[in-house]
């Protein structure tokens, strides 16, 4: 049975963006061995598209970027929305009944499920099916945009921290 994960980077003040801080060499690394141990991943609308970037080569990429192409390409991933036409390779569309497709993958899957985005983890949270939350917290104030929980709080428990790279704690809870 495969674990659904919400993981995500946060500013000390709890909201994620993806312009505002990025990772050092050793988190990005963390990263590229993290989504190359994946059973997939679950994106809504909005952070499948920023996430589309990984889809074609770029010229300016090094080889840790061409690496993490290479594991977002090659693993499964599955995208919740109705309003998406089509999406690219290695991608199912859900539309409808998300919490039975949802439900079906972590009852036939090992390993870990990544959910991205905090809309959709709020939606998954509700549903009582995101299994633990990985924060990556960084030093940095944002004041202002969109939080890493879309709504309240669920009641949590930390399981454990780790100091990744130069600046980042991750905190693991899982629901209380």
């Amino acid at each position: 049975m495969a674990k659904l994960i919400f993981a995500l980077n946060q500013s000390l003040d709890g909201y994620v963006d993806h312009m505002a801080f990025g990772p050092d060499p050793v988190l990005f690394r963390h990263f590229i061995d993290d989504v190359r141990g994946l059973a997939g991943s679950v994106y809504g609308r909005r952070m499948y598209e920023v996430m589309r970037y990984w889809d074609e080569d770029h010229p300016e990429w090094g080889a840790e970027e061409r690496a993490y192409a290479e594991a977002w390409r090659a693993q499964p991933k599955w995208v919740v929305s109705r309003s998406l036409p089509s999406i690219g390779p290695n991608a199912t569309l859900v539309g409808d009944d998300m919490e039975a497709t949802i439900s079906g993958l972590k009852a036939e899957l090992d390993g870990e499920i990544e959910v991205s985005g905090p809309h959709l983890a709020q939606s998954l949270t509700d549903l009582g099916l995101v299994d633990e939350y990985r924060i990556y917290l960084h030093p940095v104030v944002l004041g202002s945009g969109k939080p890493f929980f879309a709504g309240p709080r669920p009641p949590l428990r930390l399981m454990g921290s780790d100091r990744i790279g130069l600046d980042v704690i991750r905190l693991s809870y899982v629901p209380a």
